[in-house]
């Protein structure tokens, strides 16, 4: 299988390029990301397999060989901020929370707000 280092990704555009080892780019879709990975880090070895796509070479199978090392612990969010940031957002879900009591689910764009938020304090919370 090629294996190569990711370029660039970005989570809000859901998509981001492979430099292969072989000298091409190849297309990286968040979808094809393996299970329980959302993103990836520029400089992050993967091994994956190589499908034509309508943007090009595109990846498929990916598996994470080495990820660069995370520096999260050193960018964590002071504690204040951390705790005004969860204090919303429990705002935000009680909203989320009392349309689904009178049957409406949020929009396709407010649920993936919501989802990102909790990702990324989960994130600071993990450290």
């Amino acid at each position: 299988m090629p294996t190569g280092r990711v370029k660039w990704f970005s989570l809000e555009k859901g998509f981001g390029f492979i430099a292969s080892d072989e000298g091409e780019d190849v297309y990286l879709a968040a979808a094809n990301l393996p299970d329980g990975v959302t993103t990836v880090k520029p400089g992050t070895k993967l091994e994956f397999g190589v499908a034509d796509g309508r943007r090009g070479p595109q990846a498929l199978s990916i598996r994470i060989i080495d990820a660069p090392p995370s520096l999260a612990a050193n960018a964590r969010t002071n504690h204040d901020d951390l705790a005004v940031i969860v204090e919303e957002s429990i705002k935000m879900l009680d909203r989320v929370g009392n349309g689904l009591r009178q049957g409406r689910y949020p929009s396709d764009a407010e649920a993936a707000r919501v989802a990102k938020v909790l990702r990324g304090i989960a994130q600071q919370i993990e450290g």
